[in-house]
């Protein structure tokens, strides 16, 4: 007990310590940013490692475990809209025929340039496909069914112009699920809907006069955050509360979700000036706490939505669970590690 004492002073000091200072550069917006203008350099060939098309795709056989490759010298042979079209990059071709019925995750994470992925079937219909998953550019599709005895056809592409080197990693979909406690306090928005207007608790993202902000109170709390789509382009759904700090003058907030995100502490709360003030990124299934720090009574503006613009399947519209258990008054002693991850089996 004295050893989770101990830790839990250590890690409450050092969140204090992220209260020093001016707001961070993070985006809170809902919608995917312009993409950046790029200099495209000479497409000047390099090592062949993939097939340049369809007709002559490279075998592999599942998993990939850090594939790596560049497009340079390749030729511009296929474009899907997800949801950027016009591609003018150079692609290359992998094949692959699955052993069983699974879902997999094709991620380019760690490639050098802003890439761009779709998957066939043997039939050449388009299963799955994505431009932007992560704040650097690069593409993943996550949990994209595949059946036994089936050809597949990856191709690896780019945005625009742009082409290099890329890092293909193949892997089955390992789920994560969070589920809601018992009793728990529920969130309550409406299904997330292509071209909706977040009148539930989208904040600044609704209205930077009077945004429609939730309260939360103590206790568990159960959301549902995702993607959807809205004049075509990629956004996400941000929820945004308030609350009011207990009497100790200390609130604590252990969450959990079933994808990568962001929970942040915003101010100075008002919408034409807000920043985020500290952040932690809870999930897919790794618990995260926040402590946020400041006089009793005063009200806390409180983030939650994905670290991401666009759904990890290519969906338009796309959910996913989170649970965030909030305590007002802190008792610093009374919580461990142990009992942050109980709250989430």
């Amino acid at each position: 007990m004295e050893g989770n004492f101990t830790m839990r002073k250590l890690l409450v000091f050092a969140m204090m310590l992220t209260l020093v200072g001016t707001a961070m550069a993070f985006d809170l917006g809902n919608q995917a940013g312009d993409k950046p203008v790029i200099n495209y350099p000479e497409n000047i060939p390099g090592d062949r490692q993939g097939g340049d098309t369809i007709l002559d795709a490279v075998l592999v056989a599942l998993p990939v475990v850090n594939g790596t490759g560049t497009t340079a010298g390749y030729t511009d042979d296929y474009d899907e809209v997800c949801p950027y079209t016009n591609s003018t990059s150079p692609d290359v071709v992998y094949t692959f025929i699955p052993d069983a019925d699974v879902g997999i995750n094709v991620d380019l994470f760690g490639s050098a340039y802003d890439t761009k992925t779709y998957l066939y079937d043997e039939n050449l219909a388009l299963v799955a496909c994505n431009d932007d998953f992560y704040s650097d550019y690069t593409s993943l599709l996550e949990n994209v069914p595949v059946v036994a005895g089936v050809q597949y056809f990856l191709v690896i592409d780019g945005y625009g112009g742009d082409f290099g080197d890329y890092l293909v990693n193949i892997t089955e979909f390992e789920p994560c699920v969070v589920d809601c406690p018992a009793g728990a306090s529920m969130e309550g928005e409406p299904p997330l809907a292509n071209d909706q207007v977040d009148n539930w608790n989208g904040g600044c993202n609704t209205d930077p006069v009077n945004g429609p902000f939730q309260p939360m109170g103590p206790g568990d709390f159960c959301g549902v955050s995702g993607f959807f789509l809205a004049a075509g382009s990629n956004n996400r759904d941000t929820d945004w509360f308030t609350l009011e700090i207990g009497a100790d003058g200390f609130i604590e907030f252990y969450g959990d979700a079933e994808l990568a995100t962001y929970m942040f502490e915003l101010g100075p709360q008002d919408c034409n000036t807000v920043g985020v003030i500290q952040n932690v990124i809870i999930g897919p299934c790794l618990p995260g706490v926040m402590t946020i720090v400041g006089a009793p009574g005063s009200t806390v503006w409180f983030w939650v939505g994905p670290t991401t613009f666009a759904s990890p399947d290519g969906s338009d519209v796309y959910e996913y669970d989170y649970v965030i258990n909030v305590s007002g008054i802190v008792a610093v002693e009374d919580h461990s590690w142990t009992n942050v991850k109980s709250l989430f089996d």
